[in-house]
């Protein structure tokens, strides 16, 4: 039987409460042109389902959707049935990270504590009952490394149960979760790859000055203990990110940009280190790579500046892919998921105005059965476009920007918000964006900068960024904001800026740096000093520290680079804030600790500045629980349609 969920009875509430208390504001947007308010709930709410997966076998399909309590669980459904049942709950936090057991008998997922970030793996069977912790270790963080067909009994995870600055590489059983010391962590290992087996084949160190030694694990002529053999060297500002490796254990396949600007394919001969490009494109990095499954061999590859395209590696895939790019309408498409005889995908369809939607591949048939939307009451709604275009910066460093703009109403003079993605090392993307949709529909031109030092754009893109926080990383925002005003779209008088992470530091560099610029800002886990921030860092970072934050920001245990550090830092220039400031923080983020917000949040109070406060004691690094993102968003809505003039629910 199938039962009325709460988010359902929340979204009837919201409706009615909405018609009821605003018939006039309603007729005015229709004259304005704009399309009724979506719900808050609709784009930051649970998703009715989200990541489904195939059983190993192909006969069930799983899927997160909301229980009884309002979090997310694992359902599972016999294929060709009508027998959806919870067999996963998941519990305070909801469930993101699952999997089905190669068994078939049971399903596991990762969860953290209030958002700490030290993932527990559980495992539920498929029969239901109480979830099992498989690593009960307070205050240690799990990572899954290996879990093959070959090996369905057991599981390798990493953790950093001896020391919290490394992991350390276990067996477990896949049932009882018994732990076996499978290799202990020499120093600076970062990324390890292992084989069907589950024996150890390569390793990734990274130099604490910068710089990455790939190693093989390799049993000496004579015999005895296998040890660490160098394979391939890079600098620190070379990327190799290890993606896979062959069946036969011979071949590593990897995303590297080592001789070139951008990240290409490569296979590497692990007995040898030969390399070769098996494919890439000079305008914009490597990015999802699928395997099969059975042989460990790429066959596809997508690259994306902004909507995505294939490049097929093997001719089995050509027809499959070339019916699916027919039914993605323009939009993006992925495969999700794929069952172990590889008949039967799940595949992912997205497009900029249009919620994410499954179906189901019959690759015999070339057909698609669908599945289910991430969210059926946003499907038919009126939502805005996102259209990719490319800014020149001051300095001719071409951003890739994207813009998303009220529909329903002409493009001019409008308010906005420069909504900025945290990181650094990440990217916007081409396609459906809650907080984009949100900030459209109530009116607001949305600018998303790929700023310099953002992924996916190439070697000089990324590099261009180093010691640039605070300067022409901010500058690049600036010129993407001069761009649109210039175009007769934004209001310049009315301009927010509003970003979680890099982005909520972002936030607060605009409000110090150029307080003259944007009328308010909002800032989500957002560093204040760059300083207190690096030095506040998990301890298994550490090891990565001399490839990413040193290089790009400073080490503060160099007094040189401490003074820089400070001079960048939004808390030591709290006096020039003019604009009023919405902070948002996690209590448990260990990235970003509470210490950030607190100490900028003080010194504005101190000197008679607006700024409005909210702390979440269950949340860590951004807002996982439905609750205190509907708070959240609530709280910043109002604040930006009361400095922006935008429209509020």
């Amino acid at each position: 039987m199938r039962r009325t969920r709460p988010v359902a009875l929340l979204l009837a509430a919201l409706a009615v409460a909405a018609a009821l208390r605003a018939p006039r504001a309603r007729a005015a947007d229709a004259a304005e042109g704009l399309p009724p308010l979506l719900p808050r709930a609709l784009l930051f709410g649970n998703p009715d389902r989200a990541n489904p997966q195939l059983s190993p076998d192909g006969k069930r399909l799983g899927y997160l959707r909301a229980d009884d309590t309002g979090a997310l669980g694992v359902w599972v459904r016999t294929l060709g049935a009508d027998d959806d049942r919870l067999v996963a709950r998941g519990g305070r936090r909801g469930i993101r990270e699952w999997f089905f057991s190669h068994a078939g008998d049971a399903v596991y997922y990762l969860q953290d504590s209030g958002g700490d970030e030290n993932d527990h793996l559980f495992r539920v069977p498929l029969t239901g009952g109480d979830a099992a912790d498989l690593t009960p270790y307070p205050g240690v963080k799990v990572g899954v490394e290996a879990y093959a067909r070959e090996t369905p009994g057991e599981i390798v995870v990493g953790m950093n149960r001896r020391d919290r600055g490394q992991m350390d590489l276990f067996r477990l059983d896949a049932t009882t979760g018994a732990a076996t010391l499978l290799r202990e962590n020499p120093g600076g290992v970062v990324d390890v790859v292992l084989d069907r087996r589950h024996q150890v084949r390569v390793g990734v160190m990274a130099h604490p000055e910068g710089g990455s030694v790939m190693h093989a694990l390799r049993v000496p002529p004579g015999g005895g203990e296998p040890v660490w053999t160098p394979l391939k060297t890079w600098s620190r500002d070379d990327q190799v990110m290890v993606a896979g490796l062959s069946a036969d254990g011979r071949t590593l396949y990897a995303r590297s940009n080592v001789g070139a600007d951008t990240l290409g394919l490569v296979s590497i001969d692990v007995e040898t280190g030969a390399t070769e490009t098996l494919a890439s494109d000079p305008g914009v990095d490597a990015g999802a790579v699928l395997f099969d499954e059975a042989t460990g061999r790429p066959q596809a590859l997508s690259f994306a500046r902004d909507r995505a395209r294939w490049t097929v590696l093997d001719p089995a895939l050509r027809a499959d892919f070339d019916a699916l790019a027919g039914l993605a309408e323009g939009g993006n498409f992925a495969v999700a998921s794929r069952d172990d005889a590889d008949a039967r995908w799940v595949v992912s369809f997205q497009a900029d105005a249009r919620v994410p939607r499954w179906v189901l591949w019959d690759r015999a048939r070339k057909a698609a059965t669908p599945l289910f939307s991430a969210r059926a009451d946003l499907e038919g709604a009126r939502l805005a476009a996102m259209r990719a275009v490319d800014v020149k910066a001051r300095d001719g460093l071409v951003l890739p920007v994207l813009l998303s703009l009220p529909p329903g109403v002409e493009p001019k003079g409008l308010p906005a918000v420069v909504l900025v993605h945290g990181g650094p090392w990440a990217r916007d993307r081409w396609g459906f964006d809650p907080q984009a949709q949100w900030l459209a529909n109530r009116g607001y031109a949305v600018l998303q900068v790929n700023y310099r030092g953002s992924s996916g754009f190439g070697r000089k893109h990324s590099l261009a960024g180093r010691k640039e926080f605070a300067g022409k990383m901010h500058t690049d925002l600036l010129d993407a904001l001069d761009w649109a005003t210039a175009q007769g779209i934004v209001d310049p008088r009315r301009v927010g800026i509003m970003g979680g992470s890099y982005g909520g530091y972002a936030t607060l560099v605009g409000l110090t740096f150029t307080p003259d610029v944007f009328a308010c800002g909002v800032s989500i886990v957002g560093p204040s000093n760059l300083v207190s921030l690096v030095e506040s860092f998990p301890p298994y970072w550490r090891a990565s520290l001399g490839n990413n934050w040193f290089p790009f920001v400073g080490d503060p245990s160099v007094p040189q680079d401490r003074k820089d550090m400070e001079a960048r830092s939004p808390l030591f220039k709290v006096d020039r804030i003019k604009a009023p400031l919405l902070v948002g923080q996690g209590a448990n983020d260990p990235r970003v600790t509470k210490k950030e917000s607190d100490q900028i949040v003080e010194a504005l109070r101190a000197r008679g500045g607006e700024v409005e406060y909210v702390v979440y004691p269950d949340e860590g690094h951004g807002f996982a629980r439905p609750a205190n993102r509907l708070d959240f968003y609530g709280r910043a809505e109002r604040f930006l349609a009361k400095h922006l003039g935008g429209r509020s629910e």
